[in-house]
């Protein structure tokens, strides 16, 4: 018979490989989506087909569990201005991304954006934390292995590559804005908000940085389903559900292998190329995740659990 918590572990590995797919995969939908329609509307209309999924889900999951109206009243209330905040944050990162698609190639798009896995700790450490050498030498390992991967057309800092550099700069600030932000709040509720003032601010400045905003909806219907709904609304509900039961380092490796669904998608959907070098790239990439998740291991078991878990 098979152990109750070992089985929960792997529903939640699955589930996180499924998100990871989903995120990575989206890469390419931005990609076609970025040749039809000005970034910003992308971003507005992407983002509300993810709240339309999300909202649904958090009504039921408060039904479900018998939540009262205020109870559900105060989470709202509780996640406004963290939401509104991290939010903001995601509407830079998130259109820097998607203009810089429009010259840049999803797979080489998908190895830049997994930079921020080098500035997490980066940024952390002026913060007061430490790296362990496992969790260095692992980041370096990844991002020689990303490189690879993604890189098989030449690496040049263009306009689109700066654009992907500061945007993930700017993920790993909202990475660690969502860690400070999201401990006591309902997990669900402060995504919804972000992803509604995402949609909002993006929606105002396509208004006056495109020239013509909201058309090319009709011809970009999939890239725009795919990346709201799948991407945004099902991917994020998917990572909280699986993080309940996951073991917090094999949720961020298995995350991590978003960069590398991202580079296979561009190669299966988009013909970019795909080398040995790249499957060898995507094995450095696998090695890295599991060497730096030996420091960030140990640095969670010095420090034990506290507080109560944020409600969905």
């Amino acid at each position: 018979m098979v152990n109750t918590d070992t089985a929960k572990h792997v529903r939640a590995n699955a589930l996180l490989l499924l998100t990871a797919a989903l995120w990575g995969f989206a890469f390419a939908a931005q990609r076609v989506g970025a040749g039809l329609m000005g970034p910003f509307t992308f971003t507005a209309i992407r983002f509300a087909l993810g709240v339309l999924v999300l909202l649904p889900i958090i009504w039921v999951v408060s039904a479900r569990r018998q939540v009262s109206w205020e109870r559900r009243r105060g989470y709202w209330k509780a996640a406004l201005l963290p939401g509104v905040v991290t939010g903001t944050v995601l509407t830079v990162a998130m259109n820097l991304q998607q203009t810089a698609l429009i010259w840049v190639p999803a797979g080489t798009a998908a190895f830049i954006t997994g930079l921020y896995m080098v500035f997490v700790p980066v940024i952390a450490a002026f913060r007061g934390h430490r790296s362990a050498l496992s969790t260095v030498v692992g980041v370096v390992s990844s991002v020689i292995g990303l490189y690879l991967i993604s890189g098989t057309n030449g690496f040049g800092l263009g306009l689109g590559e700066i654009m992907l550099v500061a945007s993930a700069v700017i993920w790993a600030v909202h990475i660690l804005l969502v860690e400070s932000f999201s401990a006591k709040l309902s997990t669900l509720r402060f995504a919804a908000v972000q992803f509604i003032t995402c949609s909002v601010f993006s929606a105002v400045i396509a208004l006056f940085a495109e020239p013509t905003p909201f058309t090319g909806i009709a011809e970009a219907w999939w890239p725009l389903v795919y990346g709201g709904v799948f991407s945004v609304g099902v991917a994020f509900t998917l990572q909280v559900v699986a993080q309940r039961d996951a073991l917090a380092a094999h949720a961020a490796l298995i995350l991590a292998m978003e960069s590398v669904f991202g580079a296979l998608g561009g190669a299966i959907f988009l013909s970019e190329s795909m080398t040995l070098r790249g499957y060898l790239g995507a094995a450095l990439m696998v090695i890295g995740m599991v060497v730096a998740q030996l420091g960030i291991v140990r640095a969670q078991r010095a420090v034990p659990p506290s507080g109560t878990p944020a409600p969905l």
